[in-house]
């Protein structure tokens, strides 16, 4: 059948469909006849194929055709929404309206209880959805959004910790949890342990879903957002040193180190280099990382809290245990950074909110399509990466995994397509190349010519 859409279908294309369906005695009536395309024949009810319209005169014939068209308008909800034909939000009117075609002896009319179910906001009972491409090409660019706001973000804390107030003219702000809990020296340490261990729970989960290649893009696009929008807060309003056990003074590159270059270049270049240091150790003290000046709000509460809700989400709700576990160590974790005093409270709060309200709404409307469609042009303006990644998925994402055995067979058709697909190319260069050679161009000057550039 076609891939194009349904709505774009030609008459030529719904004969198509009906001779692949069991429906090819119809194809003329609808085709020449009628003139049924794409749109109307998602919004042909079993009303239209009545004999008196259709010229249909077998019922058998008339209810099988309606429910292939059926099933046909539940795999194009979307499509039937964008026509008109689904109001999202019935108003109660509608629902009295149906109520009052209820007859009084009891005996439900079966063409309108169709003809309501046709029109359900959701692609399937349980809203899951039924088109979910892998689209790997989005995941990479959804990494390199990632990789680039990592830069970015190193570069910015390199900036703000060589801008950090002076601990002796600002001290610590007031704080009702660090001004009552004392110093832990080794807590920030244990917040890292805590987040190391969500990322492996993550990896495990995103080897074994089926589906990986969109929660990656996820994954990626959200946590990039909610760096990006942390370099904003950072470089907007510098806060004084939480603890005075942190040594924070601006680093200088000296004199000697950067003599016979411009001052400018000497000092952008070592920017660069420190801003590596930080990007590569994925600002971790365990790696050896230690800035200051990155404050409102935290970076570390922000990982344990994405990788936490991640995790929830794209594991069964049956799974209490792995759950309860997870939202332990991110609460430990967001302890341990107010324990090591490395944050005010408030940074934790901050990033707690704003990282799990921007994973509820991206999710929110990534499994309410139709929602999403009733404010596609806001949604644009104001969500551009989220109209990109999710053009393509229309419903929520079934929480179904792969065996080992899975897996691997998919390794190695993978590595076989990509094995077939070079070595066709590269036998079609060496085809091309052979005929180039062989090739005698007609310049006019005879044979002799020919027989050099065959030599």
């Amino acid at each position: 059948m076609v891939t194009k859409s349904v709505a774009e279908w030609t008459t030529q294309d719904v004969a198509i469909w009906l001779e692949e369906n069991g429906h090819c005695r119809f194809k003329d009536a609808f085709e020449n006849v009628h003139s049924i395309d794409g749109r109307a024949l998602l919004t042909l009810t079993e009303e239209d194929l009545k004999p008196e319209v259709m010229s249909i005169r077998c019922i058998g014939d008339i209810k099988r055709l309606h429910i292939s068209i059926k099933q046909l308008q539940r795999d194009n909800i979307t499509t039937l929404y964008e026509l008109g034909q689904i109001d999202l939000f019935p108003s109660t009117t509608y629902y009295t309206h149906q109520r009052q075609d209820v007859p009084s002896n009891g005996v439900v009319n079966n063409d309108a209880s169709m003809e309501h179910e046709s029109y359900s906001a959701s692609v399937s009972e349980d809203g899951q959805a039924s088109h979910l491409p892998p689209e790997i090409w989005k995941t990479f660019i959804s990494l390199g959004y990632l990789f680039i706001v990592t830069w970015i973000t190193a570069f910015v804390m390199v900036i703000v910790h060589d801008r950090v107030p002076d601990m002796k003219k600002y001290p610590p702000l007031p704080d009702i949890f660090l001004d009552n809990v004392p110093h832990i020296p080794w807590a920030f340490d244990m917040c890292e342990v805590t987040g190391t261990l969500l990322f492996a729970i993550w990896l495990v989960v995103l080897i074994f879903h089926r589906y990986r290649f969109i929660l990656l893009r996820r994954f990626f696009a959200l946590s990039g957002t909610v760096f990006l929008l942390r370099c904003v807060t950072m470089l907007i309003t510098s806060l004084s040193v939480p603890g005075a056990h942190l040594q924070c003074q601006p680093r200088k590159g000296s004199d000697e180190e950067w003599s016979g270059y411009a001052t400018a270049y000497g000092e952008l270049y070592n920017k660069i280099s420190m801003a590596y240091v930080i990007w590569r150790g994925a600002g971790m003290s365990i790696q050896g990382v230690r800035t200051c000046g990155d404050y409102m709000f935290s970076g570390h509460t922000v990982a344990l809290t994405m990788l936490n809700f991640f995790i929830t989400e794209y594991t069964s709700r049956q799974l209490y245990f792995l759950h309860t576990f997870t939202w332990m160590l991110n609460m430990f974790g967001i302890f341990f950074i107010l324990a090591a005093h490395e944050h005010y409270s408030i940074d934790v709060f901050v990033a707690f909110y704003i990282t799990s309200r921007l994973f509820l709404y991206y999710h929110t409307l990534a499994n309410n399509q139709a929602l999403m469609q009733r404010d596609s042009n806001r949604t644009r303006i104001w969500f551009p990466l989220f109209s990109f990644f999710e053009s393509s998925v229309d419903g929520i994402v079934p929480n179904e995994y792969e065996s080992p055995s899975e897996i691997i067979c998919n390794l190695i058709c993978a590595g076989k397509d990509a094995f077939n697909f070079v070595h066709s190319h590269i036998s079609f260069h060496k085809a091309q190349l052979c005929n180039n050679v062989e090739e005698v161009p007609s310049n006019g000057r005879g044979g002799d010519s020919g027989k050099k550039k065959k030599l």
